[in-house]
């Protein structure tokens, strides 16, 4: 509307200084210009919605007619506003995130029911963002799974905190433990060593195990060997020496997935799921591997079709990895559904 009028007053403004500026003979107090000027705002401001009707089914039609049926790409869901600002209520109970360590019960109370205030014109994409780093940085929470309507509203709302220590980077049938030792000269984290017992007046000098360096601290020394070399070198002291050793692509992939939002789930497709007969570029997150009645298919091809069976090792986001499961699983009937005919 604003527009519209703006031209029809760029026209008579125009028409005013031409008639001015060569004729001479224009009076803009006359009596038929007021009257021509007051009958073109009035048809301007009539015309108006109907243009506007009319450019919409016209922008429809085309769009229909080119076969789009619907918009991608950069669009984004707008959230529903009123006002100022988005409030973002958060629901009275909290989940814990499966397999995370769960968050104190202290701040699940402080959080339930709490009411988050964010700027207006964000997409739902953008708000949950704002969401799970307001989370993180105001309340020390390590991981946030959290859905969102439309209107903004906080319809599921799940928390993990971030593992402390080394456990996560500890493979299966290995154990952590702290020694007595003076570590060798610019020895550190991930150094292959050999362990060595002292030589005593009673026995000479023997290698024990073998073990990898986790943390130093003056003469304490924090090892990740084998669970039972680990129970025997306990509380004892030794001497270590380094070995040429470059970190396997084991602990260098749990090390970095260990300071990452993302985490690795492992779910198993069940026959009649969602997942059942798709391929794998469906599968929300990365899937880095697919174990089946073949054996395993590291990296797995896109276009390999899942089946029945098939354990996948999906690189996910909480959310999105609560999303691969459910997909993965049968959908239970509800109890009112009346079988097919």
């Amino acid at each position: 509307m604003l527009v519209d009028v703006s031209v029809v007053a760029f026209y008579l403004n125009t028409r005013v200084a031409l008639g001015q500026a060569i004729a001479g003979e224009m009076d803009v107090l006359s009596l038929e210009a007021v009257v021509f000027n007051l009958a073109v705002f009035g048809a301007a401001v009539l015309v108006a919605p109907a243009a506007r009707r009319a450019g919409d089914r016209a922008g429809v039609q085309i769009l229909a007619a080119t076969g789009v049926r619907e918009l991608e790409g950069e669009v984004g869901r707008l959230v529903k506003a009123v006002g100022r600002v988005v409030a973002v209520e958060l629901p009275e109970d909290i989940a814990d995130i499966e397999g995370y360590d769960p968050v104190g019960d202290d701040v699940k109370a402080e959080l339930a029911g709490k009411t988050l205030i964010f700027p207006r014109r964000l997409t739902v994409e953008e708000l949950r963002e704002r969401v799970v780093t307001r989370l993180k940085d105001d309340y020390d929470v390590g991981y946030v799974d959290v859905e969102l309507a439309d209107d903004g509203t906080a319809t599921y709302l799940a928390l993990g905190s971030r593992t402390a220590g080394i456990g996560p980077t500890l493979p299966p049938g290995t154990a952590a433990v702290a020694v007595r030792a003076d570590p060798p000269n610019a020895a550190g984290p991930g150094d292959l060593v050999q362990v060595w017992r002292p030589r005593t007046d009673e026995q000479p000098a023997e290698r024990v195990a073998t073990a990898e360096i986790r943390a130093t601290h003056e003469d304490t020394v924090t090892l990740s060997l084998d669970e039972y070399d680990a129970r025997n070198l306990a509380g004892g002291d030794y001497r270590l020496l380094t070995l040429p050793y470059e970190p396997g692509a084991d602990r260098q992939f749990a090390s970095l997935l260990r300071a990452a939002d993302e985490t690795m789930v492992v779910v198993t497709v069940a026959a009649g799921s969602a997942l059942d007969g798709t391929a794998v570029e469906t599968v929300e997150g990365t899937v880095v591997a697919v174990r089946g009645d073949a054996g395993v298919d590291a990296i797995p091809s896109a276009s390999r079709v899942l089946a029945a069976g098939d354990t996948l090792y999906v690189v996910a986001r909480p959310d999105v990895a609560r999303r691969v499961d459910a997909a993965a699983a049968v959908a239970e009937e509800s109890d009112d559904e009346s079988p097919s005919q």
